[in-house]
This record gives C-alpha cells, sequence and structure tokens, in this order.
C-alpha cells in the first residue's frame, strides 16, 4: 500500500455555511456532484458532506461522529504567516481556540475550529520547510 491521503471529509450540519467558510477562508470549489462540496488542496482535495448522510453511510448514528478529537494541520512557510491565516479564519466566521503564540519545540503554532467544530492547527515548523509547492514532510524537503 502506498501510505497517503487522498480525501479528507467532513460532516457539517450546514453545507451552505460550510461551503462559504471555507470560500470566505480564499479555498475554491471544484466542479462536485450534487450533494457534496470539494475543495482541491496542495496534493489532496477537502470534501464536505451532509454528516446525516456521512452517519448513513458509514452505518452509525449522527451523533457518534463528534468533532474535535482530531486536528487538521495547515503548515505555512513563515511565523508570520501563522497570524495571516488565523486572522482570515476569524474574518471568515472561526471560533479562535488559541492565539498564535511560540511553542516548547521551536515552533509557531494556533488553532480554530470551524462552523461544524473541525479543528485546524496552523502551524511554522522551521525544522520542517515546505517544498516549493508547499508540500510538507514531517522531516522537510
Amino acid at each position: 500500500m502506498e501510505p497517503r491521503i487522498s480525501l479528507i471529509t467532513l460532516g457539517t450540519f450546514d453545507m451552505a455555511r460550510a461551503a462559504q467558510f471555507y470560500e470566505d477562508m480564499g479555498w475554491f470549489q471544484t466542479e462536485t456532484p450534487d450533494g457534496m462540496v470539494v475543495f482541491d488542496l496542495s496534493g489532496q482535495s477537502l470534501g464536505l458532506y451532509p454528516a446525516d448522510q456521512l452517519a448513513r453511510d458509514m452505518g452509525v448514528d449522527p451523533e457518534t461522529l463528534g468533532t474535535g478529537l482530531s486536528t487538521f494541520a495547515l503548515n505555512t512557510r513563515s511565523k508570520e504567516e501563522v497570524a495571516e491565516v488565523i486572522e482570515a479564519a476569524r474574518a471568515a466566521g472561526a471560533s479562535i481556540l488559541k492565539e498564535p503564540h511560540d511553542v516548547f519545540w521551536g515552533g509557531h503554532i494556533a488553532y480554530f475550529s470551524d462552523p461544524d467544530g473541525h479543528v485546524w492547527e496552523i502551524a511554522h515548523n522551521p525544522f520542517a520547510p515546505l517544498a516549493e509547492d508547499v508540500a510538507f514532510r514531517w522531516d522537510g524537503y
């Protein structure tokens, strides 16, 4: 098996609100079938799908899906860019969970949650610089 993530799907209780949030962050939708919204990222895609339908597809109750038990990280090229992303998230309606700050290991991070409670970490890791195409590897390129 080749290790990779191709599509991350987030369940949402309000498709229009969720799509507008990510558009307000500056992301662009791609053409998709009815019932799903997809944003192409660098090497992956982020999908939005109605939480009740996602739960039905899995065979579970929507209440069991939860949010906040995982984070999605967006790594930046600089410490300053962390603040820029957080300000874009704030303007789009995110709940800022933790403002940008230096951390013990030498990086700079912040956290926000989208309107459905999905948690995003915005991070600058000086020990893992991004590739020219913004691809990320734990040990850098």
